[in-house]
């Protein structure tokens, strides 16, 4: 007699969902609900009404009225935190004491400090912790990475990126007001140039020294809803030179409130070849995707690769694709919990992020080149 086949299908990851935002609604829940390795169960916004209305559109078992019954669901075994970036440390700090896996938002916390505090008390609780930087795990930049890795370009010799965005001009909407106080590291650049270089990095290496200059062209901001002006110092243009390892150079300019034409476009080059990869936004719609054109050899045109199939995993979906770059993630973090990898970025990874982005603030102030530690380029795991 035959025996019956075994359900073999993973246990799906129970999640308690922190704050009812603009992303938590357009990302996160859609992927969420996307994904069969995850289920939603209990989510808290300090605006109930918003929380009650997410869970009748996905699903939500549970409705719950405090941060702390959250944590402490018994049904909860994944914490995301997605509120504002000076909200983050307190509904950290909760799932960890609570002995709950936690998912935060990018940027972690507004100081590196914070951020450290985090990470040795998650230590101590023996819990999982990932990051939101989640375009590393893009399809396109891992199939740049490998490219690399396999010499397509040769030995590298000079990396450039350039991301734009409309995003962050002097007029903005009360949901982005969060960002314009410097002390809550929400500008643009340390949002922006936060994700795209832990991209990017994440591909060609870390930088060992950089000089770098942050500016502020928008010293006042307006909300739109409201009329009120807020006068401000966040920088909203990056423009960084630095060195990889080795002898390659790389040099970043990030800038917010473009009117017109923005968007990626990364430009890589080695002694064997080039790479060239765009997309017409820098926070993509449907359609907007990563292109990868390239050519191995000398004086050829750039021609389109085609991406293997294997790189994207993901459900079929009519999904945003500044979306999927975050369903990636997802899937990465329940593969990690599942087979005891470390794919998924890790708070770690954001304190690494963020020192950069302070060493890029150190050389603009001093007007010197910083040389960047151990720490920043070398992989976490």
């Amino acid at each position: 007699m035959t025996a019956p086949l075994q359900d073999t299908a993973p246990v799906p990851i129970r999640v308690g969902v922190v704050g009812v935002g603009n992303w938590a609604r357009h990302g996160h829940m859609r992927v969420l609900d996307l994904l069969p390795q995850y289920e939603l169960t209990a989510v808290f916004s300090q605006r109930r009404e918003a929380a009650v209305t997410a869970a009748e559109h996905y699903g939500f078992k549970y409705v719950v009225d405090s941060l702390s019954e959250l944590v402490e669901h018994p049904e909860v075994d994944l914490v995301i935190i997605l509120t504002t970036a000076p909200q983050h440390a307190d509904g950290v700090r909760a799932a960890i004491a609570a002995g709950k896996h936690v998912y935060c938002e990018w940027p972690l916390t507004p100081s590196v400090a914070t951020s450290l505090e985090l990470i040795a008390l998650a230590a101590q609780a023996k819990v999982r912790h990932v990051v939101g930087l989640q375009r590393r795990l893009a399809p396109h930049n891992r199939y740049v990475r490998d490219l690399i890795a396999q010499d397509y370009v040769g030995q590298l010799r000079s990396v450039r990126i350039h991301v734009s965005m409309n995003y962050f001009q002097a007029l903005r909407s009360s949901a982005l007001r969060w960002t314009v106080p410097p002390e809550n590291f929400s500008s643009v650049i340390a949002i922006y140039a936060g994700h795209f270089l832990d991209m990017l990095f994440e591909a060609t290496g870390w930088p060992v020294s950089i000089a770098a200059l942050t500016v502020n062209q928008f010293d006042q901001v307006t909300i739109a809803d409201s009329g009120e002006v807020l006068q401000t110092s966040t920088p909203d243009q990056l423009v960084l030179a630095g060195r990889l390892p080795g002898s390659a150079v790389v040099s970043v300019h990030i800038e917010g409130g473009k009117r017109n034409g923005s968007g990626v476009q990364i430009d890589i080059t080695g002694t064997e070849g080039d790479l060239r990869i765009t997309n017409r936004s820098a926070f993509g719609d449907v359609g907007d995707d990563y292109v990868v054109e390239g050519a191995h050899g000398n004086k050829l045109p750039l021609e389109r690769l085609a991406m293997p199939a294997s790189y994207d995993a993901l459900p079929e979906s009519n999904l945003p694709s500044a979306v999927l770059e975050l369903a990636h993630l997802y899937a990465a973090f329940a593969d990690d919990v599942r087979t005891g990898s470390h794919t998924a970025p890790t708070f770690e990874d954001a304190v690494r992020m963020h020192r950069l982005l302070d060493a890029a603030v150190e050389s603009s102030e001093t007007g010197k080149h910083v040389k960047l530690g151990q720490a920043l380029h070398k992989r976490s795991h």
